[in-house]
Parts: structure tokens; sequence; C-alpha cells
């Protein structure tokens, strides 16, 4: 996350940069030849560098006391008097909608790696609400996914957990990355997303956080109108607090925490089907909490797959809106698993 960088508006993306997506075309960003190399030796856990890039060490402030702002208020969720059964209705309904059709399948499968494609309104509509979920914009957060799989599990990974499993999971969002932190630093990996106005306004001004903002005063009037009708004033008020922690907070942190653990978890503990150039693995709990994302180890092995899921067992919900899309003609050019 940045929540204050630099306009792109003198940002120059040019047509064509090595590695880097090409919106015209549907190839994947990452050279095969750096995907599945098992001749690289393991790098034991406690033993990686951090990014060369890191250094010198300069904390991101206005990270930490915004993602230490949604985690205290989500603590609120352990004082009866937030509870309503509607709020946790609306965390459980965004976890679902906000998080895994706007990270797993709107961030993550749609727009770094083009498993599929959809139209430009759906296509927004899924980076909209990827935004709700306080994971940046969609071209950093591409950006640096794009970076994990170039140098996965080595020093120049963003946020391999072989560093430590704290920095795997969030102390790399807390830390300055000279090449994440500043839009004309990562429009190299993005020049697909910031050729287009939509993805290219979000990075002024840190609109992306004013999306989420937005989303959270939305959500918090919704509630407090549902109180209102309830039982007057009162439970408006009482209802609108429920939304605000149960709705937006606990939801955005279950959230946030779920794609971290792909990160981390899913980089040391699970299981492989394939040998490849990094340490990842297949953990069911990550599938379980984040769509289908810990299937990490097949993700890995064939990044531009839609599906991660490989064998019968490895359930992917995901991948199954994905089929569903393609079903009702809404998903076209789904990537099917190539090594499965």
């Amino acid at each position: 996350m940045n929540y204050a960088r630099m306009s792109v508006s003198h940002v120059e993306v040019r047509d064509k940069v090595p590695g880097a997506l090409d919106s015209s075309r549907s190839e994947d960003p990452l050279p095969a030849a750096s995907i599945t190399d098992p001749a690289i030796a393991k790098i034991l856990p406690g033993e990686l560098l951090r990014p060369a890039e890191t250094w010198p060490s300069k904390i991101l402030w206005q990270h930490v006391i915004v993602l230490s702002a949604v985690h205290l208020i989500s603590l609120l969720a352990f004082i009866p008097w937030f509870f309503t059964w509607s709020g946790l209705i609306v965390a459980i309904l965004g976890h679902f909608i906000f998080g895994m059709l706007g990270i797993t399948i709107g961030y993550h499968r749609l727009l770094t790696h083009r498993g599929f494609t959809c139209p430009k309104w759906l296509e927004y509509t899924f980076a909209t609400m990827g935004m709700f979920n306080l994971q940046d914009s969609p071209a950093r957060w591409v950006a640096i996914h794009r970076i994990h799989h170039r140098h996965s599990d080595q020093q120049g990974d963003t946020h391999s957990p072989l560093v430590s499993f704290f920095w795997g999971h969030v102390g790399w969002v807390l830390l300055r990355h000279k090449d994440t932190n500043r839009t004309i630093r990562y429009a190299r990996f993005v020049p697909d997303l910031l050729r287009d106005p939509y993805y290219r306004r979000l990075e002024r001004k840190s609109g992306w956080f004013v999306v989420f903002i937005i989303h959270a005063i939305v959500i918090v009037t919704i509630g407090a109108i549902v109180g209102y009708f309830a039982g007057g004033v009162t439970e408006a008020i009482h209802y609108a607090a429920s939304w605000a922690v149960w709705g937006v907070a606990v939801r955005t942190v279950f959230v946030l925490h779920g794609t971290w653990s792909v990160n981390s978890l899913a980089h040391l503990y699970g299981y492989r089907n394939y040998e490849t150039r990094d340490q990842s693995t297949n953990n069911w709990l990550v599938a379980l909490i984040a769509h289908g994302e810990g299937w990490h180890n097949n993700h890995h092995a064939d990044p531009r797959s839609a599906a991660h899921g490989h064998r019968w067992w490895e359930f992917d919900m995901s991948w199954w809106v994905i089929r569903i899309l393609e079903g009702i003609g809404l998903a076209r050019n789904v990537v099917r698993p190539s090594r499965s």
C-alpha cells in the first residue's frame, strides 16, 4: 500500500517493456524459464536477505497508522454491543464478494496474469471491488505480484517468508521498497494498466484510498438506514457502528490476512505437486480462506492458468466463479491448466 504517492501525470509508459504484459496480447508477463528451474538451490527460512531495494530501512508510517487503525477497530468486535446479525452477514458477504471477486479474481487472475478476459465494465467492477480491501491500487498490487513471480524466494522477491515469517506476511508492507514506492518506479512492470485512464487516475492523489473510504461510508450509511427502520434513531446508531466494525473493519482485516497468508504460509507449509524454482506450497487452510489461492505451488508452476486447483480434491471457488462467468458469456479466453 502507499497512501501518499506522486502523480503519474508525467509517467512515460512505453509500449513494450521486457517481461511486462502487453494488454493487446494474452501473453503471460513472466518468462517461462524463470518459473520452473528446479536447479536453483533451496534456501532455508531465515537465510534470505531482504530485497536490496528496502535498504536503508524506512518505515512507511502512513501504512503503519492506517493498518493499525483498521486492526484496532476490528477488535471492537469482541464488545457485544457492536454485534448484530446483519453486521456479521455483511462481513461474510463482503469477504466473498469483495475479497474473492476483487482480489483473487480481479487483481490476481485477471489483471496480473490475464488468465481470462472480460468486458471492460466488468473488469473495472472487479478492480473497484479490489480497492474495497485496503490492498492498494490495482497497478501497484499487480506490479508487486509480478516482481514476486520474477524473483520468487530469491532476494529480489518483494515478500518472501524465507527472510522471516513476519516479513513475508506483513513486514514488507511497512517498509519502503524503492521499486514499488512511487508510480514512476513501478510503471515499467504494469504498462498495460497504466495505459488505461481509469487505472492511471487511481494513482493520482491516492485515488484508490478515496474509493476505500467512500465504500466504507456507503456501508455504514446503509447500516444506519436499516437500523432506523428496525428501531429508530437509537438502532440507527447501533447498526451503523456494528456495520462499521463487522462489515468494514473485521472483513477488511480477514481479507488482508488471507492474502498475506498466500505470501507467507503458502511458501513455508504444505505439499508440492511440481518442482518449481521457488519453495511455494499447496496449503489447504490458505486455499479455504483465500478462495483457492492456497494452491500456490500449482499457481507458480502454471501462472497463467485461471484454475489454481489441479487435483480433484483441490477445491478452487474462484475457478468455479470464472467457469460460471464463462458459461454466461462474460469470461472469454479462459486459460486452463497446462500441467495438471
